[in-house]
């Protein structure tokens, strides 16, 4: 990726970090590491480290097999069947185990993600997706570049990363304030009055950058003030 798009993109730490939610939090699966962790060493086994590699991990499996062995003679001697069985039941169980309870911690994030999603905070986080989708564009076109091809350049290119920053920049303005108004929702909705003069306020910034594509972002927090403003007005009319 090209220095011009380096910290360009909303990451999912820094989304989650942005909206205090789990958001795009995905389900851990055990086997996967694994895979990872196996295609490494046979990556290195191809390598000059090969012999290395398959010295030290065959030293650490017999190694943690014997301490095994050890450990059942000692404490559980009325074990009939051999070790090396009890420890492959042993990892099936504890892996089947955990990835209960991985699930579980999921769902309960997707729960509390659903619980905390408002209607705002779903068009954002799309325009979020939408944004990260460009960058992810731009930098497939640079690849193609490289590879040979200079009539794909992206022509104004300092103007298209200055109107991401922008973008971006909004972007994080709207998730930060739709996260204060959710987050204060029963305070703004019982203090309506003070807030009276930030909703004027943001009414007067949209007039003026509503002819901007980054306005467009901002325009967006505003939504989310006037449909607390509008539930505070429905709640008034119950009363």
């Amino acid at each position: 990726m090209r220095n011009d798009l380096h910290g360009l993109e909303i990451s999912q730490r820094e989304l989650q970090k942005l909206t205090n939610l789990p958001v795009k939090d995905e389900l851990i699966i055990i086997s996967n590491p694994l895979k990872n962790l196996i295609k490494k060493i046979v990556n290195k086994l191809k390598g000059s480290e090969g012999a290395t590699v398959v010295f030290i991990s065959c030293s650490i499996f017999v190694f943690s097999y014997l301490v095994f062995d050890i450990f059942i003679k000692l404490f559980a001697a009325w074990v009939t069947i051999p070790s090396w069985i009890v420890l492959i039941m042993l990892c099936f169980w504890g892996g089947g185990i955990t990835q209960i309870t991985l699930y579980y911690l999921w769902w309960r994030r997707l729960q509390i993600l659903h619980d905390n999603m408002t209607n705002s905070l779903e068009i954002l986080l799309n325009d979020v997706d939408r944004y990260n989708s460009v960058i992810k564009a731009i930098h497939i076109n640079d690849q193609i570049e490289e590879a040979g091809n200079p009539e794909v350049t992206i022509k104004e290119r300092e103007k298209v990363i200055a109107a991401l920053k922008l973008t971006k920049s909004d972007l994080i303005r709207a998730l930060k304030t739709e996260r204060i108004l959710r987050e204060n929702k029963n305070f703004i909705l019982s203090n309506t009055e003070l807030f009276v003069n930030n909703l004027a306020t943001l009414t007067a910034m949209q007039v003026t950058e509503r002819a901007t594509e980054h306005g467009r972002l901002l325009n967006e927090a505003l939504q989310i003030a006037l449909d607390v403003q509008l539930e505070m007005s429905r709640l008034q009319a119950q009363r």
